[in-house]
């Protein structure tokens, strides 16, 4: 037997269109006074309309934040947390990809106590109390609404992350409806995003556990089977609700067996040149994969009935050929960049991209196969 521990959010909803009662939901946490945590786009797009209305039905007090940035900065978080307390905000509502989940995370955190951002980086070193929280993601990528991370791009273009229990919401709400409108690039980037959480969490080094790779299995199995129908056609509902699943399995399934180098070396991607997150994912998965390879094959050909279901494979180093193949395929499908230079990284910035990559050492000892240096200068230069 196995020796782990499991954690989660201790509440899901899943359900197309429950976003309309988020404000029913907030006030049977005791939320009377709620801050909404989001940003310019969703708002612009009328998403938040049918929100807001829910918390004048309910009779719920709702204040709108909505400057949230991608890859959110220290300065951002901060001008969230005065909005929540010059509100007298006594809750707070994440809604929107993971920048404005992970910042509702830390206003939560950081509203009602004394501790200063800079000081609460890394695992466990944060405090409670927090504000109560609920969180909806309005992408299936991040899977932030069950984990207990939040990361932030420092003043120095650092990507760090708060690592804490205190994190996790008190209730994720997954509402199919609010993804119909996510463009193509979008739904690729967020996806493949989703896919590298039920790998990475699969063939981790540490923490690895039977729940956690059921999940990931369960979470790649559906969002493999699903990301090609969302791309062709945005408003299937049952697709988006299965992408939105997916996402959330392998967000459970990585808050408890860690990611590894696929993250490490996509986040200096997004801190110097403002990469999305998934699209660093994606652009660093193919090299990572290849790399792992004489570490994790075994886990590589259980995974390969998830992606190609009904396929069987003679050996398993058939089966990680066939799975390797799939992702390169899939991945190349996409509309999206395909190249580090088609996201304005120069050749030369590839040694500044690896040292900063061998700073996130809490996830590369994550990694399958060890990564020194020289290894992550020589996938960034094969993801060039």
């Amino acid at each position: 037997m196995m020796d782990f521990v499991f954690e989660t959010t201790p509440k899901l909803v899943c359900e197309a269109g429950a976003a309309t009662r988020l404000g029913e939901m907030a006030r049977e946490l005791g939320i009377r006074r709620a801050l909404i945590v989001t940003d310019a786009g969703l708002v612009a797009a009328g998403l938040l309309e049918p929100v807001e209305a829910g918390f004048r039905t309910a009779g719920t007090v709702c204040t709108l934040f909505s400057d949230v940035v991608a890859d959110p900065p220290e300065q951002s978080v901060a001008l969230a947390v005065q909005a929540a307390r010059d509100a007298g905000a006594d809750g707070v509502i994440g809604v929107g990809g993971g920048s404005s989940l992970d910042t509702a995370k830390l206003v939560a955190l950081l509203a009602g106590t004394p501790q200063e951002l800079p000081d609460i980086y890394g695992i466990g070193l944060a405090k409670g109390p927090r504000l109560p929280l609920i969180q909806v993601p309005t992408t299936a990528g991040t899977g932030s609404e069950v984990t207990p991370i939040a990361i932030v791009t420092t003043p120095s273009s650092e990507k760090k992350g708060v690592v804490s229990s205190l994190l996790y919401p008190d209730l994720a709400v997954l509402d199919a409806h609010l993804t119909l409108g996510l463009p193509p690039r979008v739904t690729a980037m967020t996806g493949i995003d989703a896919m590298v959480h039920a790998i990475e969490a699969y063939t981790t080094r540490h923490k690895k556990n039977p729940l956690s790779d059921s999940l990931a299995l369960r979470a790649l199995s559906l969002l493999a089977g699903n990301i090609r129908a969302v791309i062709a056609e945005g408003r299937d509902v049952a697709a988006r609700a299965a992408m939105l699943q997916g996402s959330l399995l392998a967000g459970i399934a990585f808050a408890n067996a860690p990611v590894g180098a696929v993250h490490a070396l996509a986040y200096p991607l997004g801190g110097h040149f403002h990469v999305p997150h998934g699209l660093s994912n994606a652009l660093m998965l193919g090299p990572v994969l290849e790399f792992n390879r004489p570490a994790a094959e075994t886990l590589y050909a259980e995974l390969a009935p998830a992606i190609l279901p009904g396929s069987a494979f003679a050996t398993p180093a058939k089966a990680t050929d066939a799975f390797l193949g799939a992702m390169r395929d899939l991945v190349a499908a996409m509309p999206m960049e395909q190249r580090l230079e088609q996201v304005g990284v120069r050749r030369d910035d590839l040694p500044m991209l690896a040292a900063d990559a061998m700073k996130v050492q809490r996830l590369l000892i994550n990694n399958p196969r060890e990564v020194s240096y020289d290894d992550a200068l020589a996938l960034y230069r094969q993801a060039y």
